[in-house]
């Protein structure tokens, strides 16, 4: 129960505590003295009515202590009265939402793309360093110290913790949109409150910047894929799309995305989210039609070029134009760390009769989420199993007399 609520309100209490401490690094540990202290006394007490603001209230005495405590003259002790009566009345802003003035802080133009992301990550989604670790693919120490130096560069830059005003806004949209979907991805398989958060951020940028089809294309996108996850699962084991259950989907949400979709194409301004979200609502409507898939794959590798990207374009491409195509096109990638690349490949060379142990033991060392790793395991099981099979029929075939012999004799 901790756990969950943690994950949920985190990024809230440490950006409403930011907001009152004008300090990240003293929020963080205002806050997370506050779930040290639920995690002693919830279980004993029971969890109180609302959480959320238990969390928060106690964050908060647990700073104006640690003012206390610290004060070195009227200044300090100023601060400290100022956070008990509270704040003076809320800055202005278009979206009063302290998530999103987080999200713009974390993401400003000083702090490197990557620091950005995984700044956010952190602070707004309460994610730990080895999990954003993951979703950049680099090892955990070196996030570590990304972090910490994206900290260090808010606090010597003071930089200003709120929303930038509307002739700012689109400088800063690109790294904001790939927070927003790094914390759908990492709710994509398991949690659920992240998955939805990261779609309540969508429909807020949405509603900030209403002109922005690449703000509408990353809601569609997120919306989408969400729809399948009650399909997506079964008894905790992954289901690939082309086995899923569709009558499971979230109609509603396959329906949503899809206006949004057609409402990008009006804008006739495509970018990298827009035909992401395009290639799923494509797959949203059976039959797939995978030479409009790939079309559409040729359009992003033409403005968002990528490894990753192309690994995806390559299993359409299978469809189109066969599994040694594709494994072709695979094999000249550069993508030995992720796991999904060695997946793929098990699967195109299944597809062409070859033994794709050595591609599934690789994929399996390099998957971090459980569900994956119970998939992968499944099919080398069955992978195990065809190669027996193989050599059962081969032996079979090389000690039996051939069925259509010399009968003379």
């Amino acid at each position: 129960m901790i756990d969950e609520i943690f994950r949920a309100e985190y990024g809230r209490a440490v950006s409403v505590l930011t907001r009152l401490l004008g300090d990240i690094d003293l929020a963080e540990e205002a806050v997370q003295d506050a779930f040290t202290t639920a995690a002693q006394l919830w279980p004993v007490r029971g969890v109180p009515p609302a959480p959320a603001g238990w969390i928060i209230t106690t964050a908060r005495n647990r700073a104006i202590d640690r003012l206390r405590r610290e004060s070195r003259g009227r200044e300090k002790l100023a601060e400290a009265a100022l956070l008990q009566h509270g704040p003076d009345a809320e800055e202005v802003q278009d979206v009063p939402d302290d998530r999103l003035r987080m999200i713009f802080t974390c993401c400003h133009p000083s702090l490197t793309l990557q620091a950005r992301v995984a700044l956010t990550l952190k602070l707004l989604g309460g994610l730990t360093t080895a999990e954003i670790a993951r979703a950049f693919l680099v090892p955990e120490p070196t996030m570590a110290q990304r972090i910490v130096r994206a900290k260090g560069k808010i606090r010597a830059a003071r930089i200003p913790y709120r929303v930038p005003r509307d002739a700012d806004l689109p400088d800063r949209l690109k790294a904001v949109l790939a927070v927003v979907y790094l914390i759908f991805n990492e709710g994509y398989l398991g949690k659920e409150s992240l998955e939805a958060e990261a779609i309540r951020l969508g429909r807020v940028l949405a509603q900030l910047m209403p002109d922005e089809p690449e703000v509408w294309g990353l809601l569609a996108l997120m919306l989408l894929v969400a729809s399948r996850r009650q399909a997506r699962l079964r008894d905790g084991e992954i289901v690939l799309l082309a086995d899923q259950d569709r009558s499971l989907w979230n109609a509603e949400m396959v329906a949503e995305g899809q206006d949004v979709v057609r409402r990008c194409l009006r804008w006739n301004r495509p970018g990298p989210y827009q035909l992401q979200a395009a290639i799923n609502a494509v797959h949203s409507d059976p039959p797939t039609d995978w030479h409009q898939v790939v079309a559409l794959y040729d359009q992003l590798m033409a403005i968002a070029p990528s490894p990753v990207v192309a690994l995806h374009r390559a299993v359409a491409t299978a469809e189109t134009s066969g599994p040694a195509h594709a494994l072709r096109e695979v094999d000249a990638l550069d993508l030995d760390r992720y796991h999904l690349f060695h997946a793929v490949r098990a699967d195109l060379l299944s597809r062409l009769g070859r033994d794709p142990t050595v591609a599934l033991e690789a994929a399996l060392e390099r998957a971090e989420h459980p569900a994956e790793r119970d998939l992968l395991r499944r099919r080398l099981r069955l992978a195990a199993a065809d190669q027996q099979n193989r050599a059962d029929e081969h032996d079979q075939d090389h000690h039996d007399p051939h069925p259509g012999g010399d009968a003379s004799g």
